[in-house]
Parts: structure tokens; sequence; C-alpha cells
């Protein structure tokens, strides 16, 4: 049986014990449970945003090439596409996309600020909607050239702030009339603010805006299994050879690859993760040290008692169960309050976050938890086994003439 009267004989000193061990406990739920927070913020920044995916947009030459000078303008078109398709079929999705000038969305006496996009109906596998009422545009939008839209969330709520699903009705923008089809409650996007977006089909955006065939930007997926930093190479070769642009200037056709940007977030994640493990792993061995410490304190205050107690009969196993007995206690009520405060405060950011209308887990995982309170057992049995190990060799003989 374990007895506990060393730890409540000095209250001051086991509680300054443990607490190393409760704010390295502490620290290191915090740290792994913010860092997942922090990684889920990120995350829903570009939720729905495909991972193997990248941006091709037209820019001014730097290089001459083939008697043009360097600083020429050029614009991609709409044959492109299909230029691009046929030439680089690794490709699985290759989407144009158009940008108008903003202005205010009317309905009735309600007016929303918007900016206007036009791209085809293969975009919602690059950036996949999240559709609160109606649908995406459809093929037959683009080949009729209807004048239909999708409404982002922040357009939704200005114009209708009863709610309800407004689909069928028509709003203005800069004297055009267009249907609303469908809303779009997506937050994250790399090319533009999707709640104040309102997303029409190309076809009507180039014919409103008189754009012919040009367009602004070229959104493209892989096939499963495609790496795009392999095949965006063939894709700027392709169009600089069709434009008249040295396929060397990195510039004019100039290419955003979101694969390696999620590569990079993923590999950031683990470094901060490893750096909050060596952080709280090196504040855990500090309390594990004091508690050390202090249990040998603790034994050379009681070489008496225990000299005594080995003299009546107490085996070592006796002394080195009680010993690492207290330090475990020490450890673990220490560790598990640590725990419990933690996750509290997790709690609390994850409250506070989710007030703001994003959503994140700020929590630690059950076995995260549950990893956490055995590894403070375990220091809690090394830092216990040497004042163990220096109480079992305490013969009463020396006791007595140490008193």
């Amino acid at each position: 049986m374990i007895e506990l009267d060393s730890l409540t004989r000095n209250k001051s000193r086991t509680f300054l014990t443990g607490f190393g061990i409760y704010w390295g406990v502490f620290m290191l739920v915090v740290l792994l449970g913010g860092g997942e927070g922090l990684k889920h913020l990120l995350s829903n920044t570009f939720d729905g945003f495909a991972t193997n995916s990248a941006i091709v947009e037209s820019d001014i030459t730097t290089k001459p090439y083939k008697g043009f000078r360097k600083g020429r303008w050029w614009s991609m078109e709409l044959k492109d596409i299909q230029r691009i398709k046929k030439a680089v079929p690794e490709l699985g999705v290759v989407s144009p996309i158009l940008f108008s000038r903003g202005g205010n969305a009317i309905f009735e006496d309600r007016k929303s600020e918007v900016s206007i996009m036009g791209n085809d109906a293969d975009y919602q596998y690059v950036n996949q909607p999240k559709l609160r009422y109606g649908r995406y545009l459809n093929q037959m939008d683009l080949i009729q050239k209807r004048k239909v839209c999708v409404i982002g969330k922040k357009i939704y709520n200005d114009l209708f702030p009863m709610g309800g699903d407004p689909c069928g009705n028509r709003i203005e923008v800069n004297g055009v009339y267009y249907q609303i089809v469908g809303v779009d409650y997506n937050e994250t996007s790399l090319l533009s603010n999707p709640g104040t977006t309102m997303i029409v089909p190309i076809t009507v955006m180039q014919q409103i805006n008189n754009r012919g065939n040009r367009i602004d930007l070229m959104a493209l997926t892989g096939k499963p299994g495609v790496v795009m930093s392999t095949v965006l190479p063939k894709v700027r070769e392709t169009l600089a050879r069709a434009h008249s642009v040295d396929p060397t200037d990195n510039q004019a056709v100039w290419t955003f690859n979101t694969e390696v940007m999620f590569q990079m977030i993923d590999g950031l994640f683990k470094g901060v993760n490893i750096l909050i493990i060596m952080v709280g792993v090196g504040t855990l061995l500090a309390g594990a040290i004091g508690v050390s410490n202090i249990m040998m304190v603790t034994v050379k205050e009681r070489t008496t008692e225990i000299g005594i107690r080995r003299a009546i009969g107490a085996t070592p196993r006796n002394i080195i169960t009680q010993i690492l007995g207290e330090s475990v206690v020490l450890t673990l009520v220490s560790g598990l309050m640590g725990i419990v405060a933690g996750v509290w405060l997790l709690q609390i950011f994850e409250t506070a976050v989710s007030s703001s209308g994003t959503s994140a887990s700020f929590q630690i995982g059950f076995w995260t938890a549950f990893a956490a309170a055995a590894s403070v057992s375990a220091l809690g049995i090394i830092a216990g086994l040497a004042p163990a190990l220096r109480a079992m060799s305490i013969k009463p003989v020396d006791a007595i003439r140490d008193e």
C-alpha cells in the first residue's frame, strides 16, 4: 500500500514540485491542440480547392523571340483550352476564367457590392462549391448563353436578409439582369473572395463585355496520380509556341502550382509538430528531474524511518514500492491536472473561433491524451527510480548511526 505522508507533510514543496509536471503537460497539450487548430484554420482556407491543380496566366514577355522584342503583351484564348487538352492528356480539367469589373447587385430595394467571374461548368472540379441552394453552372448555360448566376454567401445575405431559396429571382448588375440558379456558401478561393463573387457563364461575360475569345486565367487539374510539376512544363511550352513566346520565359507564361503549396503547408506543420513535441518533452523532463531531486531529499530526510522499517522486517520491495508509488502519484496527478486545464483552455479557443463563423477543432484526440498520461506515469517511475534505489540501500545500522 502506498503511503503519502511524505507528500502531505510538506505541502509547499509537493505543490512546487508537481507544478513543474503540471506546467509541462499543460504546455504540451495546449501546443498540440493549438497547432492542430491552426492547421484546421489554414486547411479551411483552401478547403474544396483541388490539391493537384494549377493556375496559368499570360504576362508581359521578358525575352525576345522570333523577331519579337521583349516587353510584349499577349493573351490566352479560348482555343488554347483545346490545344492544352490535346497536347497534355495527363490533365483532367482545363477551365478558362474571365474577370469583370465589379458593381452593385440590386434586388428590389436592396443591393450588394459584387465582383463577377466568368467560367465554365468544369471549374467546380477545381474549386468545389458548397451549394446551399440550387445548382452550379452547366453546359447548357454556356451553349445557350443563359444570363444565369451563382451568388456568394454575403451577396445572398445582403439581398435576401429574410432567408429562403432565392433561385429563380432576377438581380440587376450594371444594367444586366441575371437569374439566380444557385447560392454558394464556400468561403475559400485562391482567385477571389467567394462571399462577394457572382459566377456567370464565361460565354455570357464574353458577349456582354465584348471580350472576344480572350481569357484571363486557365485553371488546371491533373488526373489521379499525376504530379502537376511534371506536366506544367508541357503546358507552358504548348502555350508559348502557339503565341510566339520563348518557352523558357517563365514570367510570360506564369504558373502557380497549388500542389507545391499544399506540400509546403504539410511540411510546415510537420516541422511545427516536431518542435512542439521537443519543447513539451523537454519541459516534462525538466519537471521529472525536479521530482527526482525532491524524492532524493525526501529519502535523505527519512533515513531513520526507512532504516527502522528495514529493521522490523520491511523488504527492499516494500521500500521501492513506497518511493516509486509516491513519485508516480505526484507526477500522474499533476499531469492529469495539466491535461484537464489544457483541454479546458483549448475549448475556450475553439468556442471563440466558432463564434466568429469559422469552424476549427483545437482539441487533442483521446489517444493523444492517453499517451500523455502514460508518458507522465513512465516519467514518474523513472524519476523515482534513483531515490528508490537509494532508499533500498539504507541499512538499519547506518540509519541509527545517522540519528
